[in-house]
């Protein structure tokens, strides 16, 4: 909003100062400011409302060291992180542009689903204490796990179907000297509709691009190759392209669904999920950054996506938001995100690494959240197939996720938090370093 008033202002009226607003480096460095200053100062107010409506936390039983201590701490803090994302984007990045529509969507969507899922909750036990009856979590009336998968399939729908279809979502093809245009270009890939050659001069060659509407991605540690999605459907046959739509659109919606999830199961430590996202976002915001800066993108020889430079406005609120959100929900926290939270920010590396064309390097970025994942499929599938051998249950982990397994090993709960902050660090190096190592 401030951006197109300053922008405007500027413009007709030539006001000193507001040119600054036209610097992307200067509206990240504010965007990642008042997402601070707004998870600090109002994330303090905010935490006062839920203690006063006594939105608590309610305790399992499960024998973990200091669970009694959590019970009656506020959660839905979740919003704090929402309000701290969607604020400094909705002032100071350009909503004229898909990639910021599409997160502010994406953040609002899995924030509302959170949210119910969190008031369902709440009611629920609020409900059993007023009939004096024990209100048991694990069979809580919270929202129900179909209408969550529900609404992240619909969510992985609209993203994949506005990356596939919109004219506005590219990427640019240089032209090959001396052949047409059509012949640059790769199977499956047409010329964006209203598009026209753009003529660069680099180091003193004059060269020629395209923006084309394809559905790649990135492969990586391998140099200049790219992976088109059409070819997964290119065993049906000539003219197999044309369907390459509904693959995209599934795996799309497998990864946010699958992703969001995964943020979902790792929010069960003090600062685990706020500190594991922050983490992770900063190394999207790289990716962003670089693939949105041609300059950048063609040093570095990767992908250059026109327009994607100013969705790193929308990343700094984000880091910025889980950052300020640590300063209370660092051990020992003093409110929980929820559902509120956790969803949406799974919902948001997920969307935000589909967008770069990065989502191949997921399992390694986000390999807490992949873990903790696969740590409960395990222990799920292997209960339930030696309870059907042996006619009992046997465990790999002492408890999952994987966090509680090293709880129940005797672990504090800020050194599992704190040492999944590094392992993190290194998978986003080892993922940044993709940049290079091609």
């Amino acid at each position: 909003m401030l951006y197109q008033l300053f922008s405007f202002l500027d413009k007709h009226f030539s006001i000193p100062g507001l040119g600054v607003f036209q610097f992307l480096t200067s509206r990240i460095a504010m965007s990642i400011l008042l997402s601070l200053f707004i998870a600090t100062v109002f994330g303090k107010r905010m935490i006062l409302f839920l203690q006063k409506k006594q939105i608590g936390e309610t305790v399992r039983e499960l024998g973990l060291a200091g669970e009694q201590q959590k019970k009656g701490t506020p959660t839905m803090g979740g919003i704090i992180i929402l309000l701290s994302v969607l604020i400094p984007t909705l002032l100071f990045a350009n909503l004229d542009k898909v990639y910021i529509r599409l997160m502010i969507l994406c953040t609002v969507w899995l924030g509302v689903i959170g949210f119910f899922d969190d008031y369902f909750k709440i009611r629920a036990r609020k409900n059993a204490q007023s009939k004096g009856e024990a209100y048991k979590k694990q069979n809580s009336d919270g929202l129900a796990g179909i209408s969550k998968i529900i609404g992240q399939v619909g969510l992985g729908i609209i993203i994949g179907a506005t990356l596939y279809f919109s004219n506005a979502v590219t990427v640019e093809r240089e032209i090959v000297p001396n052949k047409a245009i059509a012949a640059s270009l790769q199977k499956g890939e047409r010329i964006a509709k209203d598009t026209n050659v753009i003529v660069r001069n680099v180091n003193g060659i004059e060269r020629k691009f395209v923006k084309v509407k394809t559905p790649i991605t990135t492969i990586p540690f391998v140099k200049n190759h790219e992976f088109n999605y059409s070819k997964l459907v290119s065993w049906i046959g000539p003219g197999a392209e044309k369907y390459t739509w509904i693959v995209y659109i599934l795996v799309v919606t497998f990864i946010v669904t699958a992703v969001s999830n995964g943020a979902n199961i790792t929010d069960g430590l003090d600062g685990l999920a706020a500190g594991v996202s922050a983490i992770i976002g900063a190394a999207l915001g790289i990716f962003i950054y670089v693939s949105g800066n041609y300059v950048f993108a063609d040093y570095l020889n990767v992908m250059y996506i026109p327009n994607l430079g100013e969705l790193s406005i929308f990343v700094g609120a984000f880091v910025g938001a889980c950052i300020g959100f640590l300063w209370y929900n660092a051990y020992p926290a003093q409110v929980f995100m929820g559902d509120t939270g956790s969803l949406a920010l799974g919902g948001i590396i997920a969307s935000l690494a589909i967008i770069v064309r990065k989502e191949l390097l997921i399992p390694i970025f986000c390999g807490v959240f992949l873990i903790e994942n696969l740590s409960v499929i395990m222990q799920v599938s292997y209960f339930k197939y030696t309870k059907k051998k042996y006619g009992e249950g046997r465990r790999i982990f002492l408890m999952s996720p994987l966090h509680h397994h090293y709880q129940k090993k005797g672990f504090h709960e800020s050194k599992i938090a704190v040492r999944f902050w590094i392992i993190t660090i290194l998978l986003v190096v080892a993922s940044i370093l993709t940049l290079k190592t091609r």
